[in-house]
């Protein structure tokens, strides 16, 4: 096993899931290796155990009748309640697997220790730096205009902070679903890379279901889930991705109020506009459709790697 995200022990000498003593060899085989259940079988539990926990959120959310996001539009308090639930539901189901397999939560991304600390908010401020050098050189190629304000007085603090919040959520269960537990588990089967490389593709693919977004648009997910990635090998922890994916899906979509994989929000703070090539203003996708995006994440993910080296094994 390759990545050990906490410094707590992440497989104990007796863990419930290691191989019983009476397993048959085919058993032993189909549903174990030499240490402990396939990483496989784990990975499909926690999914099923998750998608019960969805299940009965989803069914309490419509009986009653609490706000949700469609397709084409999302606003900041249905956003807030829908990925807050789906926090819970990914942690929950992490932290039951965590118990069956004998393994501290930490193990899986989310330390207690780190909560909203240091590499937090270090991420946080490269989400804003990489969304506004994103804008910018779109700006200098003459593809964008901030024009006016959309917002003012206490309407505008009341849109940012919900705005906050909600991206907070949004960053937190993205990141924990694509990158915590899944790719704890998948890493010790497949190593850490393709195990990273296989779920950026699932979370990439997954952004086609919204309204706008297009394949370029999902390529571009799949290269800033790798980095995401980079970050989680490089300090340890998801921390720093919730952090800077808030805050880049914040400047999108309240600060320079642009699309947000193909949705364009209400209470957004700029009356801005996109206009030119869709190479150059990500069109309906918005930056992340922009060959901009793949520029900013390449020169990211290089000074990344120098300010935060790779530490020992």
């Amino acid at each position: 096993m390759t990545f050990e995200p906490s410094t707590e022990n992440p497989m104990p000498p007796e863990a419930p899931l290691t191989p019983p003593e009476d397993a048959s060899d085919w058993k032993r085989t189909i549903f174990w290796n030499d240490r402990e259940m396939r990483a496989g079988w784990r990975l499909l539990a926690y999914l099923l155990i998750f998608g019960l926990f969805v299940g009965v959120e989803t069914f309490l959310t419509m009986v009653l009748h609490l706000p949700q996001v469609t397709r084409t539009q999302m606003m900041p308090t249905a956003l807030l309640l829908q990925e807050g639930l789906g926090v819970i539901s990914a942690i929950a189901a992490a932290a039951l697997m965590g118990q069956i397999e004998g393994r501290q939560f930490g193990v899986f991304g989310l330390p207690r220790s780190g909560a909203f600390g240091a590499r937090f908010w270090q991420g946080v401020a490269w989400g804003i730096v990489m969304i506004t050098a994103a804008i910018l050189l779109i700006r200098l190629l003459g593809g964008f205009s901030f024009g006016d304000l959309a917002l003012h007085g206490i309407e505008l603090w009341r849109y940012a902070i919900l705005w906050g919040l909600a991206f907070v959520c949004v960053g937190l269960f993205e990141e924990f679903l694509f990158r915590g537990y899944t790719q704890f588990t998948l890493a010790t089967g497949l190593e850490f890379w393709p195990a990273a490389t296989m779920l950026s593709a699932g979370f990439g693919a997954l952004h086609l279901a919204n309204s706008g977004e297009d394949k370029i648009g999902a390529l571009s997910v799949f290269v800033i889930g790798m980095f995401f990635c980079l970050t989680l090998r490089r300090t340890g922890n998801l921390w720093f991705a919730v952090g800077l994916h808030a805050a880049f899906d914040w400047g999108e979509t309240f600060l320079f109020s642009v699309p947000n994989s193909g949705i364009v929000a209400p209470g957004h703070l700029l009356n801005s506009s996109f206009h030119g090539p869709v190479w150059l203003t990500g069109g309906t996708v918005g930056p992340e459709g922009s060959v901009m995006a793949f520029v900013v994440v390449g020169f990211a993910a290089i000074i990344f790697s120098r300010v935060y080296p790779a530490r020992e094994e």
